[in-house]
């Protein structure tokens, strides 16, 4: 007789009852097959290392191998039929292979267990990605670069506090998002280093007897050395929280530039027109032109930061060495890549076609009392005045200008006087917007001259 209220308990989608539940819920092929190519690759090696070493048949490990590539042809091919029953990309690639080569498919797994290899499966593709990523970094520091160069002496205004705060160039402004993503490009290849240690042959936790070469399997699969310690090997997961943690940060960076492209494309500022291909239209409304992009880009970056704190989660209360917990490794991180690389070749696609409205930055540059600090700067250079005191005398004028209803370079050479009887009409020379950006000399500073300084050396770390 069947207890029917037991199955209601399942609910009907697992009217097959626990068992359903429990190949439902233990099955990661759903997900891992993603790493269907870096496991064969794992495997190949493998094979090559169990003859080498005389564990298996020079034939045998021929057979493995071959059959693998076949494998993987049918799975690229959409041939393959991938079943939950097996429940991992491991199994079924297993399953396969014996299916087309019989008995030496069981010699493969000699000397290894599941757990380093998928430690090593997913270090291979975690590996890729942050190839991919570096790759997609350079691409958005090219088209910055190209952005800073044909705009290295067009004004623009830089703010603090989204106040206007003091002249700038586009050239200076588009710098700054290259030295991030240079932090960015730096903090990959830091990981990818630190994380190119092989796990393979850690075999479950203890390692094996099998007199395997470790060695050889490293070098094989491109890492610089083996994973120094079999507990550690297959229950690490630090390089793919190092992965999401410096995806999280280049993330942020796009997304603070993605805020000042939907800022900078707005009707009030019209510092930026990007192009139809990252823009859509209004269904109500004609004449927008919406920067859905950039705005995207913002957005999806909360499931990079989400995938951070998820795996971080999973990880914070595992004992030594493996735990079932860690097959919730490999979502996020696969979801967060994917909105990674999404949201760095749109970003690179935006900044090649957008256009910078220069008469706009030109005009905003100038406006909010802009050059307050360079008459300030003109004071104590002029006047021998200290800091302090010229910051006050600078703050009065500015008040008169704002109470006139015009700019400090607007104010005549009396009015001046009559704040601070010493200032001469050289102070002219210091109070437009060229000037002032000109002057900027200092080492980082925003003048063209070093603008170009910065562009050429990024492009010499470039080539």
């Amino acid at each position: 007789m069947t207890d029917k209220s037991s199955n209601a308990m399942w609910g009907g989608r697992f009217a097959a009852g626990p068992d359903a539940i429990m190949e439902a819920i233990n099955a990661s092929i759903g997900f891992d097959q993603r790493m269907a190519a870096q496991d064969i690759a794992g495997s190949r090696a493998h094979a090559a290392m169990l003859a080498a070493t005389g564990i298996v048949s020079d034939s045998d490990a021929s057979a493995m191998r071959k059959g693998l590539l076949t494998v993987l042809s049918e799975i690229e091919a959409g041939r393959f039929e991938f079943s939950t029953a097996l429940e991992d990309i491991h199994m079924n690639v297993e399953a396969r292979l014996k299916a087309l080569i019989g008995e030496p498919a069981g010699r493969l797994h000699t000397g290894r267990s599941r757990n380093d290899q998928v430690a090593t499966d997913f270090k291979l593709w975690v590996r890729d990605q942050i190839d991919a990523a570096i790759e997609g970094i350079e691409a958005l520091i090219a088209a910055l670069l190209d952005q800073a160069e044909a705009g290295a002496d067009w004004v623009m205004p830089g703010f603090t506090h989204l106040q206007t705060a003091q002249p700038v160039t586009w050239g200076h402004h588009m710098m700054a998002y290259v030295e991030m993503l240079g932090r960015d490009r730096s903090r990959f290849s830091d990981a990818r280093a630190r994380m190119n240690e092989c796990p393979l042959g850690a075999a479950a936790l203890a390692g094996t007897s099998f007199p395997i070469d470790r060695e050889m399997t490293a070098r094989e699969l491109g890492f610089d050395r083996p994973a120094a310690n079999s507990l550690d090997a297959v229950s690490d997961r630090d390089f793919a929280l190092e992965f999401l943690s410096t995806a999280s940060i280049c993330a942020m960076h796009l997304s603070r530039f993605a805020e000042e492209l939907v800022i900078w494309s707005s009707a009030q500022f019209r510092f930026v027109t990007l192009s139809d291909r990252f823009s859509t239209g209004s269904s109500i409304m004609p004449q927008k032109k919406n920067p859905d992009a950039a705005e995207l880009i913002r957005a999806k970056i909360g499931r990079i930061f989400g995938a951070n704190v998820a795996l971080m989660t999973v990880m914070k209360g595992l004992p030594l060495a493996y735990s079932k917990d860690m097959q919730e490794d490999k979502e996020q991180v696969f979801d967060a890549a994917d909105n990674l690389m999404l949201a760095l070749a749109a970003m690179e696609g935006m900044v090649k076609d957008m256009t910078a409205n220069r008469d706009n930055l030109a005009a905003a540059a100038g406006s909010g009392f802009s050059t307050a600090t360079d008459l300030a700067d003109w004071l104590v250079r002029a006047l021998g005045m200290p800091f302090r005191d010229a910051h006050h005398v600078t703050g009065s004028l500015v008040a008169l200008a704002e109470s006139r209803g015009c700019d400090l370079p607007d104010l005549t050479l009396d009015d001046m006087k009559g704040v601070h009887g010493a200032i001469t009409d050289d102070v002219f020379s210091v109070l437009g917007v060229q000037n002032s950006v000109a002057s900027r000399m200092s080492y980082g500073g925003t003048a063209p001259d070093q603008v170009r300084a910065q562009i050429a050396r990024w492009r010499e770390r470039m080539a």
